[in-house]
């Protein structure tokens, strides 16, 4: 029953996870459409690859991975795409910022941990390692929506924490928590408590603050005979504020 279950919530991990990893879809396209990054930032990207690849790394030592083999094996695939389109339109500052970021992490400390565990550790001792590696960093990144949540409380304002994209970080996290828990894989499990509790209180933040959200978006529009050039300097800076979500997958 354990192991039909776990596949259960295994095959549903990487239909959820499908769909996180295709929400930055828009974005690319309004990039792609405008030949512009328009001030986004290239830093949740690079360490989705670095995650996905450093799961995929620890999928391939662990006996039946293959749950987390796909879907990390997808998501290097998609993170790598976005990168590109990014670095095609960004700026060369942001384009020299973004390569020197990738080389730090997805050349210089994967290929550390790798090499370090491969010739340092062995078997049981190695999985372990690069386990705890894994959780630890899936703490901090789960840690990282924190600012996100301030600026809400600090701003009265959700305009840059979408609602559908926490719903589902949350479900992802509940889902590969199960899966964690069934296959008595805690490097797995034990993350996603903590991503379940953070996705839970967005939500709830979103709940509390999107009322206010509406009613400053009515205020903001121009009034008429108003000054419409103020206006458009009011909608410009507030694009400049850009949500920085960054997703990982267990």
């Amino acid at each position: 029953m354990a192991p039909n279950m776990a596949s259960a919530f295994g095959i549903l991990g990487n239909v959820v996870s499908f769909l996180v990893y295709l929400a930055p879809v828009p974005t690319f396209h309004r990039i792609c459409k405008k030949k512009s990054t328009e001030g986004f930032q290239a830093i949740p990207y690079a360490v989705a690859l670095f995650s996905a690849m450093l799961y995929l790394y620890y999928a391939f030592l662990k006996k039946n991975g293959m749950m987390l083999i796909t879907i990390n094996t997808f998501g290097c695939t998609i993170e790598v795409v976005y990168l590109a389109i990014y670095m095609i339109y960004a700026t060369k500052e942001s384009r020299v910022f973004t390569t020197k970021l990738i080389l730090l992490l997805n050349v210089s400390s994967l290929g550390c941990i790798t090499s370090c565990t491969y010739y340092f550790a062995h078997g049981h001792l190695r999985l372990n390692i690069v386990g705890w590696i894994c959780a630890v960093f899936s703490v901090a990144v789960f840690v990282a929506p924190l600012s996100i949540m301030r600026q809400v409380v600090r701003t009265k304002s959700v305009e840059y924490m979408p609602f559908t994209l926490s719903c589902f970080l949350t479900l992802c996290a509940v889902v590969w928590f199960f899966y964690g828990f069934l296959i008595n894989d805690y490097y797995i499990a034990t993350p996603n408590i903590l991503g379940f509790v953070f996705g839970l209180t967005q939500m709830m933040l979103y709940l509390v603050y999107k009322n206010e959200s509406m009613c400053r978006k009515q205020q903001v529009q121009p009034a008429e005979g108003g000054d419409s050039s103020n206006n458009h300097h009011q909608v410009k800076s507030s694009s400049n504020n850009q949500e920085v979500e960054v997703v990982v997958v267990n």
